[in-house]
């Protein structure tokens, strides 16, 4: 099953948001699933396993449209109330199903070859560079024991994915909706895409041209 994991330091359990961030590929977003209440637990949860939550190349994605029980949007329920936190993607197993862990760094690196880019290219931004909070999380589900240097930087409060933030749900999210959200993630992508290119052209293009020329 996508989307879910655990902590490497101490076993807890979390849904990964987003497997990487914006300049910020060695970090994770995920949200601890066991500190949450039961109704919230449950919604999030059969959201994950559902067919659309499946399908979603991120879990933010869909977060982004679907609400919990008191009618507010997932993910800015989560946002709001600190439950988003940003950890290292080498803490974070991946548990696709009760026999297998696979490190999550490792699994965005095997993507990323897949899919002919690099780790730093997995994540889309709009290039502008984001505040994000420094206070430590004190949360006992995901933090290192407290006499581990590590424990001062491995998680911190994170903001929205730039690609929703400013996003607006005063409504019932429409297929028109989700098609402009698409529409602007696509367009982000494609620019990031091209500039690039224009700053390092694909080798691997690159070589093809040189072989046909010959």
């Amino acid at each position: 099953m996508k989307h879910v994991g655990k902590m490497k330091n101490n076993s807890a359990r979390i849904a990964i948001v987003y497997r990487t961030l914006p300049n910020e590929p060695t970090n994770a977003l995920v949200v601890g699933t066991t500190g949450l209440p039961d109704a919230y637990h449950d919604a999030l949860m059969s959201l994950v396993e559902s067919e659309a939550g499946q399908q979603a190349n991120e879990l933010a994605d869909i977060l982004a449209t679907r609400r919990f029980p008191d009618g507010e949007v997932m993910l800015n329920w989560l946002h709001t109330r600190g439950q988003l936190k940003k950890v290292p993607t080498n803490m974070v197993l991946m548990t696709p199903n009760t026999k297998t862990q696979i490190p999550l760094n490792e699994l965005n690196q095997v993507i990323a070859d897949q899919k002919g880019i690099s780790i730093e290219d997995l994540a889309v931004s709009d290039g502008t560079k984001k505040k994000e909070s420094t206070k430590a999380v004190k949360e006992e589900i995901i933090v290192p024991p407290a006499d581990s240097d590590q424990n001062k930087q491995l998680v911190e409060a994170a903001p929205y994915h730039p690609g929703y933030e400013g996003a607006v749900f005063d409504k019932p999210v429409t297929a028109s909706d989700l098609r402009s959200m698409a529409d602007k993630l696509f367009k982000e992508a494609q620019a990031l895409r091209k500039k690039a290119e224009e700053m390092e052209p694909n080798k691997k293009k690159a070589k093809s041209e040189k072989a046909e020329a010959e």
